[in-house]
């Protein structure tokens, strides 16, 4: 696998379109860490990290309206690939749906949203953005 971050987003996306309450995805730390932030932000329900075998799993639990069934994610999509990587500076950080979305961005300080990145002043790859 070339780029296991765009696995990651692909199995989000493909068990929301399917309506599916979890998904379970191979670990590793940058997506933990991303399921930390979606978490935090009210993107997903619950999550839980499984430590077995060499790679351990992520259980995500998927968050839907309950009366409409429709997901809290509207889109994930990825913004920096292995063949082309996007960095950004701190006057550069992208707003996603002018504030609404966010953007999950790997810095120096490890992985952060857009928000926090601009509150600490340093710029970084961004991986994708999410609304």
């Amino acid at each position: 696998m070339t780029d296991p971050i765009a696995d990651y987003l692909t199995r989000v996306r493909n068990a929301i379109h399917a309506k599916h309450k979890i998904v379970e995805i191979p670990a590793s730390n940058i997506k933990k860490d991303i399921t930390k932030i979606l978490f935090d932000k009210g993107y997903i329900l619950s999550y839980k990290f499984i430590d077995e075998g060499p790679q351990g799993t992520i259980k995500i639990a998927l968050k839907y309206h309950p009366k409409t069934k429709v997901s809290a994610i509207k889109s994930l999509q990825r913004i920096s690939t292995p063949g082309l990587r996007r960095y950004v500076g701190t006057e550069e950080i992208p707003r996603v749906l002018n504030g609404l979305g966010i953007a999950i961005m790997s810095t120096p300080n490890g992985v952060i949203t857009d928000k926090e990145a601009r509150t600490q002043h340093v710029g970084g790859e961004v991986i994708c953005y999410v609304y």
